[in-house]
Order: structure tokens, then sequence, then C-alpha cells
């Protein structure tokens, strides 16, 4: 497919330059897992979704999946949701680190595919797996520490397809593709969808994104448009899409009540954000959602 040739080589060009520049503070002896400590964040403001959050964070790197997470999640009060990442054509984690530990700092467990080919969801439905298993381990740090029973799945361009593929999976309780390709489904998803697009994106174009939103009658479904963004803006430093997709995952996820106020209700902050959004549609199911719920 020519969007799959466009995007391969500046990814994988990028994941290239990311890993030279990463240094010792992000790679370690070749063993099958590695951790590695983040910087600690400063608190956030609880409506500031794109702030760092109030976690401490990590990274384990898998040959399968590569997890950013909580640093004490072993000495944690609750259980963490999980999402679930799927990168572009050639990318990897790596490529989207910033926008990863973010959502950790927030107090999620994100499970991202190491496969640069991530369409079929194969290696996101894996770290499911992997992560129930880690979580009945009573050796693991995740030894009933996280959330099973609240999953969402998001991911970029080619992964941002594989979000909606694995959508239809019965564990998934919410999708977050971010400009996503054309290969997938959108029909089996059962589940709320915000779907993301990027006003100047000239490899998934926008009319791309919102032909899945048309598609998503059966299920509450948000479209947002991020003005002047191109298809790598989310790549480095996420920028405006940090704060949505963490205020989604908050809501969905979380019942953050103040995150769901974003998206739901007659008050639906992107709605009259202008200054970020330059498009922002909800469908009949996401326009009877209350504000007050998730």
């Amino acid at each position: 497919m020519l969007w799959r040739r466009n995007l391969f080589a500046p990814l994988a060009a990028l994941a290239l330059a990311l890993t030279a520049s990463a240094g010792a503070g992000t790679a370690a002896a070749a063993t099958d897992t590695t951790v590695v400590a983040a910087a600690s964040p400063a608190a956030s403001a609880a409506d500031d979704f794109g702030a760092p959050g109030p976690y401490a964070t990590a990274v384990e790197v898998g040959a399968v999946t590569t997890l950013y997470y909580p640093r004490d999640i072993a000495d944690s009060d609750h259980r963490h949701p999980v999402i679930v990442w799927g990168n572009g054509t050639g990318g990897v984690p790596l490529v989207y680190r910033d926008l990863l530990l973010h959502w950790a700092s927030q107090g999620f467990v994100v499970a991202a595919a190491n496969t640069p080919m991530s369409n079929l969801g194969i290696s996101m439905r894996a770290s499911i797996d992997m992560l129930t298993g880690r979580n009945a381990d009573r050796g693991s740090v995740f030894f009933d520490r996280v959330d099973l029973e609240h999953i969402g799945a998001s991911g970029h361009s080619q992964g941002g397809a594989a979000a909606i593929v694995v959508g239809s999976d019965p564990r998934i309780d919410t999708i977050l593709p971010i400009q996503p390709g054309p290969l997938a489904n959108i029909d089996a998803v059962r589940v709320p969808a915000l779907l993301l697009a990027g006003q100047r994106d000239s490899i998934v174009f926008p009319a791309l994104v919102k032909a899945f939103y048309n598609a998503a009658d059966h299920i509450p479904a948000l479209y947002g448009e991020v003005r002047g963004a191109d298809h790598f803006t989310v790549v480095g430093d996420p920028g405006p899409f940090a704060a949505p997709t963490t205020a989604w995952f908050r809501a969905q996820l979380m019942g953050d009540r103040t995150a769901g106020a974003q998206f739901f209700g007659p008050g639906c902050g992107i709605c009259t954000d202008t200054a970020t959004w330059s498009d922002v549609r909800r469908n009949s199911l996401a326009l009877s959602v209350p504000a007050a719920t998730p």
C-alpha cells in the first residue's frame, strides 16, 4: 500500500535516531528484559491532562512487549488500568516514548507491542495475555496491581488500524486510534471510540479517519481533528495529542468525571476548544452520554 511505503522510511529513520541518542539512559546489556527507571514527574493539576501525572515511571523492554508503568506499582494501593499500543509502520515503542511515559505517569500500565508491523493486532492481544500472567504471578512487581477489567487500545497510523482491529476483543473497553490506516473494520468494535486525525496529515488524510467515524454509528464515537497537525506531530513530543488522549483514557478506564466532561454532555470541552481542534464531531450515541458518565 502506498501509505505504508510513504510512512516506513521516516519512522524507521526516526527510530534509529532516537535509539542512538538515548544512550545509556534507555538501553542496557542485551537481555530478554531490561528495566529502566524514568524521571519522577511533578504532580499535575486534576484537570491538566497534558501535564505529567503524579507517578514516577519505569520502562521494561521485553522481547515482544515494552511496558511503561508507575515505578512503584508493587506498593500501590489500587490496581492500574491497561493501555495496549500499536506502532506505525516501521516504528518501535521508542518513537512514541514521550506519550507512553505520559500515560504511565497518569497511572496506566502501557503495553506497547514491539512489532513495526502491527496491523493484525497479534502482539497487542499477546500483551494482554502477558499482563494477565504477570498479574497472577506472586513474584512479579505487577502481582494483583493490574486492572484487567479496564483495558483500552490505541496506536498510531498502522497501529491505529490495529487498535480498531483489537477493539473487537471482548477484553477491550475503549479504543483511541490516532490517524489510523485504512486496513481495519470498525463494524466489529462494540466499545466507545475516539478517532483522531491531523488537519494537515498528507499520509492518512482526515477523510479516511472520518470514514471510520461515519461507519461507527453503532457505538458512541467521536471524531477529533487536531488543528495544524501532520502525520508525525504525535511522534516524539506528542504536543496537542497528550491532553485529549489522557483525558479520554481517564474517563473511560478510571471513571474520571472531570475528564469525561471533555467529551460528553452539553459542556463538552473539546467541542469549544477551537485552538486545539479544527473539527470535532459526536455521533448520536455519543451525544446521549451524560457528562458525568464515562
